[in-house]
């Protein structure tokens, strides 16, 4: 009787303290009092967890918390290297599959090669066990210096490999060819740390090999760092030019010039864009349309104009608020609409944009004259308020897939009869294409291939569909030959021949390969 008039007296005291607190010590007042009374046994850094996310919930769509382990999935790609063995992989019938293996990297080193079957790695078993793709990594990513014993399966041959796992390069640009003579193609998946130094790289291949039109490709780039973002735009606008503010009502406003003395390439620019191209990009983007450096085509870009500042604490875990919002040169923010709290309704606008016709028709985007602005020099209008309008505009084409199309893609089927066809014909294809060059202009998928194809598929379940797969010929034909490319060769070679597909990437050549197309949609009132 006593300990529960003990308890009473202790939660008593709290409670009408809690009512005079300040709300940070009100929040640590319930978490103990949570630590103390409840129940049951509590993980109170997973009910602290929680109750942070909750709060930022209630602020913006951007802002956000992640644990420790959550941290390391954001920030590595951006910071341009983890620590692991050195290899692209795909889990294929529970069985890893080795795509690639990184030049120079701990794998390529010891001598494993594409096409190898990674079984064990120290005592753990790959192969036959149903893992997801992140348990896999974990099994081969590392600490630098450490080991990793390897069973791996070429052909019917079982061979064991050390590998000393070591920093590992995450690039950011995917692909950098010459499209003809005379235009540089660069496509660039997100802005990490190091992707100023390849942009720089790539811009001077290109300017050796006689560029004089240049095509960025920022679609499905969701973004990455400021700074990173900033730096390209200096690239390509002379001295001086504005490239985006920063402002709150706290912090105030700062303004970001380009500030290198001369642009690494000063020739006619179009920069790719479409709805899932957000941030950095759009900071890039902005900086280019605004200033009347060059065109922007494709679709309507994400709309995402709030600045996040990380907070890292020491257990390894981050909050990343958002401290400010930027504008363009021309003045216009351009994040879209947001409540607060209603993060489904944000997450649904692109959705919704579908629903509404916007990835058809360019007219049915209606943006009020309060949101209008006009550019630097040509004075032409562009708006804010919901991401960047493109100077050309460039519908979605949906005529090449059909179901029996999206079937055989989410059984994994392409990916499988590609390595499939790679295992049984490497050394052949490796003397037959000596470059990327021979080979796009060389190889034709068999029917042979094809008829696998469909037979793998009803295996998984995708019966046959004639209809289906002449609507789908072409796309299925080139996604075959696109996946061989990349096996092949590498990342680059799957999107020299996969652009061939896109209408963004057919209209940007269109226009720099048509007399006075870039200048009139350029000077475009």
């Amino acid at each position: 009787m006593k300990k529960f008039l003990l308890l009473a007296v202790i939660f008593s005291a709290l409670v009408p303290l809690a009512q005079t607190l300040d709300p940070a010590r009100k929040i640590a007042s319930v978490e103990k009092i949570i630590e103390t009374f409840y129940v049951d046994p509590v993980d109170t850094t997973k009910v602290v967890d929680e109750g942070i996310r909750a709060m930022l919930k209630k602020l913006d769509p951007h802002s956000s918390y992640t644990n420790a382990e959550e941290t390391k999935e954001v920030t590595e790609p951006l910071e341009g290297k983890f620590s692991g063995i050195g290899i692209q992989f795909q889990m294929l019938n529970d069985t890893l599959y080795v795509i690639q293996t990184i030049a120079g990297g701990p794998s390529e080193r010891v001598g494993i090669q594409p096409g190898d079957r990674i079984l064990v790695s120290n005592d753990s078993l790959i192969s036959g066990v149903k893992r997801p793709n992140s348990s896999v990594m974990k099994l081969l990513r590392g600490p630098k210096g450490s080991v990793a014993n390897l069973k791996v399966l070429r052909g019917k041959e079982t061979i064991d490999f050390r590998v000393v796992r070591d920093d590992i390069p995450i690039y950011s640009v995917d692909a950098s060819y010459m499209v003809d003579p005379e235009i540089g193609y660069i496509r660039l998946s997100r802005f990490a740390e190091d992707t100023p130094k390849e942009m720089y790289e790539a811009i001077e291949k290109l300017n050796k090999q006689g560029m004089k039109k240049l095509i960025i490709d920022l679609q499905d780039n969701s973004g990455g760092y400021l700074q990173s973002a900033t730096t390209l735009a200096e690239m390509l606008l002379p001295f001086d030019a504005p490239i985006v503010s920063t402002g709150s009502d706290r912090l105030g406003r700062s303004t970001y010039t380009a500030t290198a003395p001369s642009t690494l390439f000063d020739g006619p620019v179009q920069i790719l864009v479409n709805q899932f191209s957000a941030s950095a990009s759009e900071i890039l983007a902005g900086a280019v349309q605004d200033n009347d450096r060059g065109i922007i085509v494709g679709r309507r870009t994400f709309g995402k104009g709030l600045v996040q500042r990380p907070f890292p604490f020491p257990d390894g875990s981050m909050v990343r608020l958002t401290v400010a919002r930027y504008y363009t040169p021309s003045g216009r923010c351009i994040q879209k609409p947001y409540h607060d709290g209603d993060d489904d309704a944000y997450r649904d606008d692109l959705i919704n944009r579908y629903k509404h016709g916007e990835y058809l028709s360019e007219d049915s985007i209606v943006l009020p004259d309060s949101l209008k602005y006009y550019t630097l020099k040509l004075h032409r209008p562009v708006y804010g308020g919901g991401g960047i309008l493109p100077d050309k505009f460039v519908p979605i084409d949906t005529t090449g897939y059909s179901t029996y199309y999206r079937d055989l893609m989410a059984k994994g089927v392409y990916n499988r009869i590609v390595t499939n066809y790679i295992d049984a014909n490497r050394k052949l294809l490796k003397k037959s294409y000596k470059t990327i060059g021979d080979f796009i202009s060389g190889f034709e998928i068999s029917q042979k291939l094809i008829d696998d194809m469909v037979k793998l598929g009803e295996e998984e379940g995708v019966p046959y569909d004639e209809k289906g797969f002449a609507t789908s010929k072409e796309t299925i034909l080139t996604i075959l030959k696109g996946l061989i490319a990349r096996d092949l060769f590498d990342q680059e070679a799957y999107w020299r021949v996969a652009n061939h597909l896109d209408p963004v990437y057919l209209k940007a050549v269109e226009i720099f390969t048509t007399p006075g197309a870039y200048e009139t949609t350029l000077s475009h009132q």
